[in-house]
């Protein structure tokens, strides 16, 4: 039976956001008095994604790093300056919406990043690798880059974000890791089933709860809600495609196309979402939450478009092939 609403939800993960902000809109007086428990639903989300890492595979990847280090400057520096130009040509001045969105792609990579590559039959250990090092490392790289491209316009706890993010995702990854270790990944096998449908779950929840705290400024969508809607898709199209060139470049194999397309587009937008609504004024969530209700939708765009690319290609080889017979 979980194996089954697993398959449904994990077919409905690009309306399961988009559904979900709207239910925080709609009940925000309801659901913000729990804005609370965002972040331990959010703890057990990573940790359940965290279940299918091990040390070899991030090794395995450390040993040839140069996929992992330009994927890694797409997400923290070329996306987030990007943002911070956007920012300041669309919304001169308005320090909350230029906070939000560099805040919503300094986070790091999404865990549901994994869930998109492995379905377009991506290199899976090299998006483990991302997401574990960017995970471990987003303590110190949030912060560092809300400081160094915001500065003084903006006031934050940088040693709160830290401990929230250590809480959040850093410690449970290192424990869903160290049981895959200890049980040979065994907690994979036996409970990775059991666990995503209600990661996935959870996180129509925290999308929600955030929702509601944001609900009074996108109950009336504006030209300017849309303007900020814009931006972020065009942010996140901005990843996909810096990943997906990057790797069409230096020509490397499909699979490490489609694990840099997705993890340069992807981001923790949840876990940023929290951080928003816990540390920041309620106008500089919007940007982020917005990010929430479009990410599974570009997600998807960029699937189908690799789907198409990999169809059209494959035809073109099997017409050369055929070709060549003639000949």
């Amino acid at each position: 039976m979980l194996n089954t609403l697993n398959r449904r939800l994990e077919k409905a993960m690009p309306l399961i956001t988009p559904a979900s902000v709207l239910i925080g809109v709609l009940l925000g007086n309801y659901l913000s008095g729990y804005a609370y428990l965002s972040t331990w639903i959010f703890a057990f989300i990573t940790f359940s994604g965290s279940i299918s890492s091990n040390v070899r595979d991030f090794f395995t990847v450390i040993r040839r790093p140069v996929p992992l280090i330009l994927t890694m400057l797409i997400l923290h520096v070329l996306i987030p300056l990007l943002a911070l130009v956007f920012g300041h040509v669309f919304f001169t001045g308005d320090d909350f919406t230029i906070t939000g969105l560099v805040l919503a792609v300094a986070i790091p990579t999404g865990i549901s990043s994994f869930i998109w590559v492995s379905i377009y039959k991506g290199n899976t250990v090299l998006t483990l690798a991302i997401i574990l090092l960017d995970t471990l490392l987003s303590p110190l790289i949030v912060p560092l880059t809300l400081s160094l491209l915001l500065g003084a316009n903006v006031e934050m706890d940088s040693g709160a974000i830290m401990k929230s993010l250590f809480v959040m995702v850093v410690l449970p990854s290192i424990l869903g890791m160290l049981l895959n270790e200890w049980t040979r990944g065994q907690i994979k096998v036996k409970w990775g089933p059991r666990l995503s449908p209600f990661s996935k779950l959870g996180m129509g929840v925290v999308v929600a709860i955030n929702g509601s705290v944001v609900a009074p400024y996108l109950r009336s969508f504006d030209s300017r809600l849309l303007l900020i809607s814009a931006v972020i898709v065009t942010l996140a199209c901005s990843g996909y495609a810096a990943g997906y060139v990057t790797a069409k470049l230096l020509r490397w194999n499909e699979d490490i196309v489609v694990a840099m397309t997705f993890n340069g587009g992807m981001r923790n937008i949840s876990a940023g979402a929290v951080l928003a609504v816990s540390y920041f004024p309620a106008p500089v969530a919007v940007p982020v939450v917005l990010g929430m209700l479009f990410q599974q939708l570009t997600a998807s765009l960029w699937g189908y478009i690799l789907a198409q690319r990999n169809n059209h290609n494959n035809v073109s080889g099997k017409a050369s092939i055929q070709q060549t017979k003639v000949s």
